[in-house]
C-alpha cells in the first residue's frame, strides 16, 4: 500500500486508449501473506497488467479471472490460497487472500484518484461486491479496508515523500536510495556542485542562497524530513519550519553533543520542548553510521518503519 499511483497510471493510461480495465484489489487476508489488504493490481482488456499479490504465483490466474469479469461486466470476489476452490493454486507462504474485481467505468476515476494523489490528498474507492460502478468516496485520512453494505471501501494515502536538506556525500547517497525505493524525492542544498551531481536523478531541487527559512519548504503528514547538514546556521531556521508542520518524521545527523547544541539552538528561535521532542536524533536505525551509503540506508529504513506506523 506504500505507493499505489504506478496501479492508477496504467488505468489511467489504459482506459485513454480506449480499453475497459479492471481494478483488482485485495479485501482481506488469512494467515501470511506477501501483500496487505488494500494492495491494488490493473489489469487491461488485451491482458496487460500491473502491480502483484503473489510474487508470481497467481498473476496469471488473476489476469485471467479479470479478463471474465470484464466480460460479465460485473464485479466478482475470489479467494486464492488456503480455502480456495482453485486447488491447484497456492501461495507459498500458506495464507489466503480474498481478490475484489472491479470493471471500471469508462469515466474518470483514475484520473481524479491521480489528480488527488498529486495534490497529496488522501484517496478512497466505493467499490461494490456486485451489481453497480465503482466511485471515489469521502477518504478517511487512513490506510484500510472495510466494508460498507454492498459496497468494500478502501482507503489510500499519498505515497512517501522524503526532503533531504543538507550538504555532502549523504545527501546525495540518500537522494539515490529514496528515489530507487521509490519514495517522492527532493533536495534543499545552499551547495550548487551537489545539485550538479544528481543532475542525473529526475528528483526537484531547490538551492538555498541564505541561511533562514525558506518560502518553498513544505511538509504534509506523509513527507519525511532529512537534515545532513554539519553547519546548524543552515539547519536551525529550516528545522524549525519542519517541526511546525505535520510532517511524519523529522530526522537530523550528528552525535547526542551535537543534538544538544541543535535543541538549545531552536529553542532560541521559539521551538517548544515538545516539538524539539520530535527530532530522531541521533539519525537512523544503525547507531554511529559514518559512511554516507550506510547513513542513507539507516535514515530511509527508519523513515519507512515510521511512514508505515503512521
Amino acid at each position: 500500500m506504500l505507493n499505489i499511483r504506478p496501479v492508477l497510471a496504467f488505468l489511467k493510461d489504459a482506459a485513454h486508449r480506449g480499453q475497459r480495465t479492471v481494478l483488482v484489489s485485495i479485501i482481506a487476508v488469512t494467515g501470511a501473506s506477501t501483500r496487505n489488504p488494500g494492495a491494488l493490481m490493473g489489469v487491461a482488456d488485451d491482458g496487460r497488467w500491473i502491480g502483484s499479490f503473489s510474487g508470481g504465483c497467481i498473476e496469471a490466474a488473476v489476469v485471467s479471472e479479470a479478463l471474465a469479469a470484464l466480460e460479465d461486466g460485473r464485479a466478482r470476489t475470489v479467494r486464492y490460497g488456503a480455502g480456495s476452490p482453485y486447488i491447484d493454486i497456492r501461495l507459498p507462504c500458506g495464507g489466503g487472500i480474498d481478490l475484489l474485481f472491479s470493471p471500471l467505468p469508462a469515466g474518470s476515476l483514475a484520473d481524479t484518484a491521480l489528480e488527488r494523489l498529486d495534490a497529496r490528498l488522501p484517496v478512497a474507492f466505493s467499490l461494490p461486491l456486485a451489481e453497480g460502478a465503482p466511485a471515489l468516496a469521502d477518504a478517511d485520512g487512513t490506510r484500510s479496508v472495510s466494508a460498507n453494505g454492498s459496497h468494500v471501501i478502501i482507503n489510500h494515502l499519498p505515497p512517501l515523500r522524503i526532503l533531504v536538506t543538507g550538504q555532502g556525500a549523504a545527501v546525495e547517497a540518500m537522494v539515490r536510495q529514496a528515489s530507487a525505493f521509490g519514495a517522492i524525492t527532493e533536495i534543499m542544498t545552499p551547495d550548487q556542485a551537489l545539485i550538479d551531481a544528481l543532475s542525473s536523478v529526475d528528483v526537484p531541487t531547490t538551492l538555498l542562497k541564505s541561511q533562514g527559512s525558506c518560502p518553498a519548504f513544505r511538509a504534509d503528514p506523509w513527507t519525511a524530513c532529512v537534515f545532513y547538514f554539519h553547519d546548524h546556521d543552515w539547519e536551525a531556521p529550516l528545522m524549525a519550519q519542519a517541526l511546525a508542520s505535520p510532517a511524519v518524521y523529522v530526522g537530523a545527523m550528528g552525535s547526542l553533543k551535537t543534538h544538544q547544541t541543535r535543541s538549545a539552538l531552536l529553542m532560541s528561535l521559539g521551538v517548544d520542548a515538545d516539538s524539539i521532542a520530535r527530532i530522531a536524533a541521533p539519525i537512523g536505525l544503525i547507531p554511529s553510521s559514518r559512511d554516507p551509503e550506510v547513513l542513507a540506508l539507516s535514515t530511509l529504513a527508519q523513515i519507512v518503519d515510521r511512514f508505515e506506523r503512521g
